[in-house]
């Protein structure tokens, strides 16, 4: 998202100081004296003219015209259009771990297509912003095995399924689910959870050639898995990829991929079978696929990986746990480079703002402007494009950024996964039900959203 769905809030931020400083404090104010002008030395006279607003995101014909394929945190590849013309969507989810309804894990939401109407945000702090946030109101179509669904018993009006447009780009959340199983025979049992929504990225443009994975990617991986009470793991690995999309790592196996990656029937993105796990946990069998996007973003090709679980009771098959990835390609990152404000959904089910300026980094909630959790970045010398991160309370991490090019001033994205509790934790709402739900580790990824 291009500079910047919540540039109010990065400016306001930035001003704050620069405000007091000039209105405020420091003695009384000095008159001030001006010459005076008459007739035509005084020039245009009458009202002051303002100052245009910069778009943040394309027009509305515009942005009904574009598709935005990607990935969700639930382990889905979905594809997402919003006519913002006749304010309607239409959301088609083509893999997905997400049973249908609560109680069951069969059939799930690959191949179930909703539309519904979508509405502005009006909470965040300009009208520009407002007008790229679209809030997703409950859907409803033909699920693949021929029932209908619905995603109006997930619908939280406090905490919507919200995606903020941009210029090839769309981010924030889709409509979420309840989870909940009673296992086999006592064992593999999925502990009931209501999902408001779950954190997506999208891409207007999307590569189908496996050439264009070619090259060394540093990835961001968070991974959940339901039947160990959601457990989640979240990580970073370097990964190498060939002109045929063939994973190595310098030790060991890749994290992202299990089998060679493979153009998908269902569409435009590519899938490997067996794809390694990061969760402890028993399983029965290896049904999981990982399905990865190539999304096209200035200039940049950004990797979206999803681990797709696989769970179904008639073949004794349990492989459930699922996530996403996020690749950056591992070039240097200098400081400064990446300062700005960046907006997204994050592991916690929540909205989040992020504001890096140097070595410093806070999330803030973007509806209210309040400053949130802190961190610090590192760059080492040669980091190829890893950062380190230590939150407040001292626990590590790491973060990546992608698409910033020298000849721009906006576009990028960026990730980072920290191993502690932020900003509060996991949305309540959003809980385990009648369970302390850990919210750890965190994971985001955050679209540019403002000025460095």
């Amino acid at each position: 998202m291009q500079d910047a769905i919540a540039k109010g809030l990065v400016l306001a931020l930035a001003t704050a100081p620069f405000i007091a400083a000039c209105g405020g404090g420091g003695g009384s104010p000095t008159a001030a004296s001006a010459s005076q002008c008459s007739g035509s030395s005084c020039g245009t006279q009458g009202p002051p003219t303002s100052t245009p607003v910069s778009p943040l995101c394309p027009t509305e014909a515009e942005i009904a015209q574009n598709t935005y394929l990607g990935g969700a945190g639930s382990g889905e590849i979905a594809s997402l259009r919003i006519d913002a013309t006749s304010m309607t969507y239409t959301l088609k989810w083509l893999e997905s771990p997400v049973p249908l309804a609560a109680g069951q894990v069969t059939p799930t939401r690959a191949g179930t297509t909703i539309t519904g109407s979508v509405t502005h945000r009006t909470d965040l702090a300009s009208a520009e912003q407002n007008r790229c946030a679209f809030v997703l109101q409950p859907g409803s179509g033909t699920a693949s095995d021929g029932s209908a669904y619905s995603t109006t018993g997930t619908f939280n009006a406090n905490n919507p399924p919200t995606v903020f447009v941009g210029y090839g780009v769309a981010g924030g959340g889709i409509p979420g689910a309840e989870l909940q199983y009673p296992g086999i025979l006592g064992l593999f049992a999925v502990p009931d959870r209501k999902f408001e929504f779950y954190p997506f990225i999208g891409f207007s443009q999307v590569s189908t050639s496996l050439s264009d994975l070619n090259g060394t990617y540093n990835a961001l991986v968070y991974h959940t898995k339901p039947t160990s009470s959601y457990q989640a793991v979240g990580t970073n690995v370097t990964e190498t990829f060939d002109g045929s999309g063939n994973c190595t790592v310098s030790s060991g196996s890749c994290t992202t991929t299990g089998g060679a990656w493979a153009a998908s029937t269902n569409g435009s993105y590519f899938t490997s079978s067996s794809p390694p796990r990061i969760v402890s946990g028993a399983t029965l069998g290896n049904g999981a696929h990982a399905n990865m996007v190539l999304g096209k973003f200035n200039g940049a090709i950004v990797p979206i990986v999803v681990r797709t679980g696989y769970a179904n009771p008639g073949s004794l098959s349990v492989d459930d746990e699922s996530g996403i990835a996020m690749l950056a390609a591992a070039s240097p990152i200098a400081q400064g480079a990446i300062d700005g404000g960046y907006i997204g959904a994050d592991s916690n089910i929540k909205y989040t703002a992020s504001i890096l300026q140097g070595t410093s980094g806070k999330f803030v909630n973007p509806t209210t402007s309040t400053a949130q959790s802190t961190f610090t970045l590192t760059y080492p010398a040669s980091n190829q494009g890893l950062l380190t991160v230590q939150d407040s309370a001292g626990n590590g991490g790491y973060a990546i950024a992608t698409g910033f090019s020298p000849t721009a001033t906006t576009g990028g994205l960026y990730a980072i996964v920290i191993q502690g509790e932020e900003n509060g934790g996991i949305s309540p709402s959003s809980a385990i039900v009648g369970q302390t739900t850990s919210s750890v580790p965190y994971f985001s990824i955050g679209a540019y959203v403002g000025a460095r």
